[in-house]
């Protein structure tokens, strides 16, 4: 037994000084990275120079008002994976990405300059004027509260239009109207949340702390303030500064949704 083993241990270093010689020279091969590269064609003609996953976030970025993490983590994590990449894409077509990692938010807004050439991709968010304050009071709500998860009910929505009711809307009927059209509208958004088990209970979504920047918020209050004064009603459909649900193009046909004040 002893002498086979010396005779393989001889084997062994003569293999190990011959055969392997110079393998340490070799270059070194470094494994391909699929997701950094265009997959295989998604249609005919497909010519694309980002990956599938890139493509898709793309394609949600621009047809969605926003991406979130709750309710979209895959794409969230491809539109991180590719945002350098996406900033390009984006910026040719004069958009701008705005990720808000606070609250795990992706959206992206048109960018303004002077140009005749220049088109608006995206179409904007026309709202009702009580759509637009309650936006407003409720970011303010998220701001003022430092808990992530804010509970609002009904009730409490209402008592926000308080200064609304003693100065301009005396018909409570329609008032009660306004607000609970402007409650489902802001659920298109994603701004709030109805709970299951109680259709009067709602959480504020994170999504408004993200795109109710504090030049939104000052904005909206300023018109705010010039809507208290001035008496209206507030039935008029107004533009918002808020991502809008999907792409379109310039408003200047004057069809019916450019119609009214700029919020």
């Amino acid at each position: 037994m002893n002498s086979s083993t010396d005779v393989r241990g001889d084997h062994g270093n003569d293999r190990s000084s011959d055969e392997y010689a110079g393998f340490d020279e070799l270059p070194a091969v470094e494994k391909a990275r699929p997701d950094e590269s265009p997959g295989a064609p998604r249609f005919e003609g497909d010519v694309s120079a980002l990956p599938d996953r890139a493509c898709w976030a793309l394609q949600n970025l621009l047809t969605r008002r926003y991406v979130s993490g709750d309710r979209a983590p895959q794409l969230w994590a491809w539109v991180t994976e590719y945002q350098d990449a996406l900033r390009v894409r984006l910026s040719e077509l004069d958009l701008r990405l705005r990720i808000v990692d606070e609250v795990e938010v992706a959206f992206v807004e048109q960018a303004g300059y002077d140009s005749r050439w220049g088109r608006k991709i995206l179409k904007r968010e026309t709202i009702n004027t009580y759509d637009a304050i309650l936006a407003l009071h409720l970011a303010k709500y998220m701001r003022a509260s430092r808990d992530e998860h804010v509970i609002i009910t009904t009730e409490e929505i209402h008592e926000l239009f308080a200064g609304v009711t003693n100065t301009i809307d005396r018909d409570l009927a329609l008032f009660d109207k306004r607000i609970g059209r402007a409650i489902d509208k802001l659920e298109e958004m994603d701004f709030l949340r109805k709970h299951r088990d109680d259709p009067d209970t709602f959480t504020v979504s994170p999504v408004i702390s993200a795109v109710m920047t504090a030049s939104v918020i000052t904005d909206l209050q300023r018109q705010f303030e010039q809507f208290i004064g001035s008496g209206d009603p507030g039935d008029d459909v107004v533009d918002s500064p808020l991502p809008a649900d999907g792409a379109g193009g310039d408003r200047n046909s004057g069809d019916a949704e450019a119609e009214g004040d700029e919020w």
